[in-house]
């Protein structure tokens, strides 16, 4: 049974505390409440995976202070800070100083349970990615190197590792920067060939006139300069891996080059009669299905037939969409470390907005928005780093907006009455009308006449 999230709860009134206690109970919460700061730091932690939530005025240590105290332990912990409308300039200044959000008194139920249930998730990802890196070593987890819980990024690491442990030829199909790279070292790296050599054939960008002499190498006098004899790539990965990246490239000349290869397991270097023996495993990939390409006469049949001893097939963002959060956090993080940067924290906003874009350039594309949002360098509404304040102003706008609409609501749009209730000046009050697009007329109830000396 999956555990229920953990919530807990800091308010100084006891009613208070029953009643949020049962709402994010009955919300699927396990709560516990506590009537002081002081009794919650003790349970707080790098391993908590859960969200705090506590009133702004407590006694002997506030919500502020608790907010430092909950930050020196672990930054990336959710605190909601719940505010009268008293403290909105508190609750301006805990977002500016890390508070994943506030609620202003009475918070309903709904709306307690909707932050909280983001701020959990939130939380969850957090830990679940320190988690992955710190359980195992990077270069000894496939979960390092392929991240995702979705069903089919853990089909491709099954596979990987099933077919790691075999000589089998591994063909890897899948869309740009979808890690097909990645997925062909994993192959190597995880296979009795580990510690011999990774070589990279570029099936695209093979000079034509020198493509024997590159993977074959050549004997002396095989042409004019070759005073000496040369390994060619081939060689250079005895006993270990070859990886024949994009051969959907590859001319029809070079498939034909290959195919003989891999079916003999030797090769002539150009200028020699002798036939050399090759102990190497081959990989291959390419961004488009082979069969199509065999279809449209581009690529040899019998060469895919060979290659393909097992074909991965990689999935795209989109169709595993839910990995998308992990993913991101796991390419700020490493941003982080690789720019020394440590002050830069992914909001949930961010988080929604990266899970429902599409990203055409799939994983590769997506650690490059990692680091564009780590350095501000976000570009077009691309993701930035310090995009919160903008998000907090909005929200601030939202709540003022709401303030001045419900007491020209409450006065029957009365302006007098209202720039007296709310303490400003009538000058200003007109300003933010105009600014918020708010008409009086619209909140005047015509029930009788308007008093003789009412404000237009």
């Amino acid at each position: 049974m999956k555990p229920q999230p953990s919530i807990l709860l800091v308010d100084d009134e006891p009613e208070i505390r029953t009643s949020y206690s049962q709402a994010l109970d009955l919300a699927g919460f396990a709560v516990r409440s506590f009537p002081t700061a002081e009794s919650v730091l003790d349970l707080l932690g790098h391993e908590f995976d859960g969200v705090l939530i506590a009133d702004i005025r407590l006694p002997r240590m506030d919500g502020m202070t608790l907010l430092g105290r909950v930050r020196a332990i672990d930054p990336e912990i959710p605190v909601v800070l719940v505010t009268g409308h008293a403290d909105l300039p508190f609750a301006v200044r805990a977002m500016r100083e890390g508070a994943y959000d506030f609620l202003e008194k009475p918070a309903g139920a709904q709306l307690l349970a909707t932050v909280a249930r983001r701020a959990t998730d939130f939380r969850r990802l957090v830990v679940e990615n320190r988690r992955l890196r710190s359980a195992v070593g990077p270069t000894d987890s496939i979960e390092s190197r392929l991240t995702g819980r979705s069903s089919r990024i853990e089909e491709i690491r099954y596979q990987i590792m099933a077919v790691a442990r075999t000589d089998t030829d591994v063909l890897i199909v899948g869309e740009t920067g979808t890690g097909k790279g990645v997925a062909a070292r994993a192959v190597h790296e995880f296979s009795d060939r580990a510690a011999r050599p990774f070589v990279i054939v570029d099936c695209a960008g093979l000079p034509s006139e020198r493509v024997e002499s590159e993977l074959f190498g050549h004997a002396v006098g095989a042409f004019p300069g070759a005073t000496r004899p040369r390994y060619g790539k081939f060689e250079h990965a005895r006993s270990g891996t070859v990886l024949l990246d994009e051969i959907s490239s590859a001319s029809l000349d070079l498939q034909a080059k290959l195919l003989r290869v891999i079916e003999d397991r030797a090769m002539t270097p150009l200028g020699s009669d002798e036939k050399v023996p090759l102990d190497v495993r081959f990989v291959a990939t390419s961004k488009v299905p082979l069969e199509r390409e065999v279809a449209a006469g581009r690529f040899r049949a019998d060469l895919l037939y060979r290659l393909n001893g097992l074909t991965l097939r990689l999935p795209t963002l989109a169709e595993r969409r839910e990995d998308i959060p992990a993913l991101f956090m796991q390419f700020v993080e490493e941003a982080a470390i690789r720019y020394g940067r440590h002050d830069v924290r992914v909001t949930q906003s961010t988080i929604s907005d990266i899970t429902h874009r599409d990203w055409p350039g799939n994983v590769r594309e997506l650690r490059n928005a990692a680091s564009r949002y780590l350095l501000g360098l976000g570009q077009d509404h691309d993701l930035v780093a310090g995009d919160s304040s903008t998000r907090l102003a909005d929200r601030v706008a939202d709540f003022e907006r709401s303030i001045i609409a419900g007491a020209l609501l409450a006065s029957n749009g009365s302006l007098k009455t209202v720039y007296e209730t709310l303490g400003v000046s009538r000058k200003t009050l007109y300003e933010k009308m105009q600014k918020y697009g708010l008409d009086r007329h619209e909140f005047a109830i015509e029930s009788g006449p308007k008093p003789p000396n009412e404000e237009n």
